[in-house]
């Protein structure tokens, strides 16, 4: 799974380069997607990509292994301000993937990590 996801954030970096309208789609009519944060949050994601797939080369490294968890996390935390503290976000198809998997990563990361960690 960590190699789609990946490509997915690789994919979801030139998207938000390219135009505003992939992160639009991700928070609802009130929120204003300014093309400045659109890039922003392209930066983001590759970001979190290179450190992810980094630690999937490198998946016993105890110090990576926590750095991509905290990649998820703060995707979890970032998805629900926004949605429950600014209702910046829309419940429905922009919110369901990156929360299903943030928290599927979460849990994943969180019952492995002994096993993958020595």
């Amino acid at each position: 799974m960590g190699g789609y996801v990946v490509a997915f954030s690789i994919l979801n970096t030139i998207q938000c380069y390219k135009s505003a309208h992939f992160a639009r789609r991700t928070f609802s009519s009130e929120a204003e997607v300014t093309p400045f944060a659109s890039r922003l949050f392209g930066s983001w994601s590759f970001l979190s990509a290179l450190i992810r797939l980094h630690a999937a080369y490198h998946i016993d490294d105890a110090h990576l292994y926590f750095l991509a968890l905290c990649t998820y996390l703060i995707v979890l935390a970032h998805f629900a301000g926004e949605l429950l503290v600014y209702g910046t976000m829309k419940v429905g198809g922009g919110l369901a993937p990156p929360l299903f998997v943030a928290t599927t990563s979460v849990v994943w990361m969180l019952t492995q990590w002994f096993f993958y960690v020595n």
